[in-house]
């Protein structure tokens, strides 16, 4: 399974996870079945490229998203891509992961997401 990570860095599990989705500058992707981390830039159209996030993460695998926060429109296009969010995530990669796995994060919902970013009709 991979799962995804919005950081600031390319630090591997030593990563920090980045507050505001839609500017971090990478994303650390773990698999948990390799153990193989690798980090990828953020391309998406929130940093000049063409795409959403959810869009250029689905090119890569990710099944999960652990995030600190994100809009509802996010999480609705990250479920159509078949990504699962958790929000609540903070300090390193592996931080993330270790509250994830002790079930600590909580699943994204429209009452646990960022409504005023979607008042402003953009994405994270």
């Amino acid at each position: 399974m991979k799962v995804c990570i919005p950081t600031r860095d390319n630090n591997g599990m030593e990563g920090a996870v980045e507050q505001h989705f839609g500017k971090a500058l990478t994303y650390t992707i773990l698999d948990t079945n390799s153990g193989e981390i690798f980090v990828v830039p953020n391309t998406s159209e929130h940093m000049g490229g063409v795409e959403l996030p959810p869009e250029l993460l689905r090119k890569y695998g990710v099944e999960i998203m652990l995030c600190a926060g994100l809009g509802y429109r996010a999480v609705k296009m990250f479920e159509s891509y078949g990504i699962d969010v958790f929000v609540g995530a903070g300090g390193t990669v592996q931080d993330a992961v270790e509250a994830w796995k002790a079930n600590q994060l909580h699943s994204a919902s429209a009452e646990n997401t960022c409504a005023e970013h979607d008042h402003h009709n953009h994405h994270h």
